[in-house]
């Protein structure tokens, strides 16, 4: 069975979009693109390296996939990075049967990504890496789909932009396997799948009359 691995670059407040550079993702305004470059020191590229040394095959929505074909097949050749994705399978999520998937190796997850993805899941081959893609991860969190995520939290808060969770993800807790900060104050995690959430109480065992006043008055 294929894992999904979430692969991603976030900010204190969750923000993902537009990391790499200013040009990269302009949608609904957002104008502090590439963020993530002053901080981009020696660590964070061995950590990314450690990522993409694991078989993988790249699980992207569509918007992520534009981005990467525009510039990874142009990088030239003998990069490392731009001839790995050039090589392995890009499943990408689009709603549209027809969107032309020019770059090779390309197949298209219409017209039910998340359907697609409990069928890639369940059959042979390496685990599904993401990049990117918030919408698809929404779909992804939502479908309690997500078996692994490897994060990189920036020491910037960005106040707006597309994020990694939005509303509506499946109830779900996570073991932190490693975690370590680079010089530059990015906090590298990694996360595997655990069990459902739990709870528990720190509330007296008989709470008080202010206590009842304030429990009554919450859905009022």
């Amino acid at each position: 069975m294929r894992k999904v691995v979430v692969g991603a670059f976030v900010s204190l407040d969750g923000v993902m979009q537009g990391p790499g550079g200013p040009d990269e993702d302009r949608s609904k305004g957002f104008d502090l693109g590439g963020w993530l470059v002053p901080h981009f020191d020696e660590s964070v590229g061995r950590s990314m390296d450690g990522l993409f040394d694991r078989a993988f095959d790249l699980l992207l929505g569509r918007k992520t996939y534009e981005i990467f074909a525009a510039h990874w097949p142009h990088v030239g050749e003998g990069d490392p990075v731009g001839d790995l994705f050039d090589r392995i399978t890009k499943y990408v999520a689009t709603r549209d049967a027809g969107f032309a998937l020019d770059w090779r190796n390309s197949e298209s997850l219409a017209p039910d990504a998340v359907a697609a993805v409990k069928k890639l899941k369940a059959g042979d081959g390496p685990d599904l890496l993401t990049q990117g893609s918030t919408e698809l991860l929404h779909a992804l969190f939502a479908a309690d789909l997500v078996d692994e995520m490897f994060l990189l939290t920036f020491p910037v808060v960005l106040g707006e932009g597309k994020k990694l969770f939005g509303d509506g993800a499946a109830p779900r807790t996570f073991t932190l396997d490693s975690s370590k900060v680079s010089d530059s104050g990015v906090v590298i995690s990694r996360y595997l799948r655990a069990g459902a959430v739990t709870s528990g109480s720190f509330a007296l065992d008989e709470p008080t009359p202010a206590e009842v006043e304030r429990r009554a008055g919450i859905d009022s």
